[in-house]
């Protein structure tokens, strides 16, 4: 795919040089020259622009690009002028980064289609790490319900699905286990599949119940 990053802060560069790892056609944008040199050693096409300019990006050709994302700050005025001019470009996707709810409303109301809170995010993962060390990683499915990767908590050591009977105790159901030794992933596992230590379980069921799990 064709992506434009525009903004090469932390966040910006970070996602620019994963897409070109993953073999994207990556263009990283931005007024830094600094900040585009230091981009140039993991992104094969780095650029100094203004992005809130519409004549600029047109002539970068950015109403080709598949996808833009937009990572600039901390002012918010230049990320909603090239989201707005993407948008009038015809640029499909726009991931935005907004800085608050104010700027989020203002971002998809000029044209982006997905808007993210990294830093926010980010703090709130971490925060609940501290609280819930057993949770690795969760995607929000609904209001509510979340999918979890579990680390096994010491008390499903060496029992099976049966016996621990999560769907009837919590209200939890077991997707997939993770296996590290063997290396492996089990989806839906049967019923006598027996916990191990290094074993990472994929949960899905109500945040609450979860919680009890994790407290368990």
């Amino acid at each position: 795919m064709k992506i434009a990053v525009i903004g090469l802060g932390s966040f910006g560069s970070q996602i620019a040089k994963s897409l070109a790892d993953s073999g994207h056609e990556v263009m990283a944008i931005d007024v830094d020259r600094a900040r585009v040199d230091e981009a140039k050693a993991g992104v094969p096409f780095a650029i100094v622009m203004n992005a809130a300019d519409k004549e600029s990006l047109q002539a970068m050709g950015m109403q080709d690009m598949d996808i833009a994302v937009v990572s600039i700050g901390p002012a918010m005025e230049p990320s909603i002028l090239a989201v707005h001019y993407l948008s009038q470009l015809g640029v499909r996707r726009i991931v935005a980064k907004a800085l608050s709810e104010d700027h989020a409303q203002i971002l998809e109301a000029v044209g982006a289609t997905e808007v993210v809170y990294p830093e926010r995010d980010m703090a709130v993962k971490t925060a609940r790490r501290l609280v819930y060390p057993n949770v690795l990683e969760y995607v929000e499915v609904t209001a509510g319900v979340q999918i979890q990767e579990l680390a096994a908590p010491a008390s499903f050591i060496g029992r099976s699905l049966r016996d621990l009977d999560l769907i009837n105790r919590f209200g939890v159901q077991v997707l997939a286990v993770r296996e590290i030794v063997p290396e492996r992933l089990t989806y839906v596992p049967k019923a006598d599949f027996v916990v191990k230590e290094s074993d990472i379980l994929i949960v899905m069921g109500e945040e609450a119940k979860l919680k009890r799990i994790d407290a368990s």
